[in-house]
């Protein structure tokens, strides 16, 4: 829901400025079997390499994760170990999270900036962490007014990450749905050196 908005909130700026953005959304939970066989075997199933192909292509990325043990989850950080190293070099992320209590916002500082930073994108500057609380209550159609902090914030990390992927040339595509192809060395080739 978090990365949901927050896209929604980027959109809304891009519209604004009269740029039409295509929002594609992943869902891991969907592909956990597949990142999960891709983390051990080469081979990767046409809905995990059509997610991988969205991800590497984007313009700008809105990136949540739920908080588990101080962190971001395993499924989340195994599929962005699949991207391929070179293919969010200065792109634009914008970095959202989730937790049980506002304790965990630290999270996004000390666990998912420097990942999108090893992955040399372009990490923006403002972030969403969202608590349970955050969420407030529906009442009657409307949301309560615990819920428009939250919603402050997205707007304005939203407003953000439009401002940045509006200002940037267009990426060059590649083909999608072309696996690219992976080097398989045998492990007794390794350890000769050769």
């Amino acid at each position: 829901m978090l990365a949901n908005r927050m896209a929604t909130a980027a959109a809304d700026h891009l519209s604004a400025e009269g740029i039409v953005p295509e929002i594609h959304v992943v869902e891991l939970r969907l592909l956990a079997t597949e990142i999960a066989e891709a983390t051990v075997n080469p081979s990767r199933s046409a809905a995990l390499q059509a997610a991988l192909d969205q991800v590497e292509q984007a313009d700008g990325i809105v990136t949540v994760s739920p908080t588990f043990k101080a962190s971001y989850s395993g499924l989340f950080k195994a599929f962005w170990d699949l991207v391929d190293n070179d293919a969010l070099r200065g792109v634009p992320v914008l970095l959202g999270a989730t937790g049980g209590t506002p304790r965990h916002s630290l999270m996004i500082d000390t666990a998912l900036r420097p990942l999108f930073s090893y992955l040399r994108s372009k990490v923006l500057s403002s972030s969403v962490f969202a608590a349970s609380d955050d969420w407030g209550e529906v009442t009657g159609g409307q949301e309560s007014a615990r819920t428009t902090p939250l919603q402050t914030r997205i707007e304005a990390a939203g407003a953000d990450l439009a401002s940045v992927v509006g200002r940037l040339p267009a990426r060059p595509r590649r083909a999608t749905g072309e696996a690219k192809p992976v080097e398989v060395i045998p492990f007794d080739q390794l350890l000769r050196g050769n």
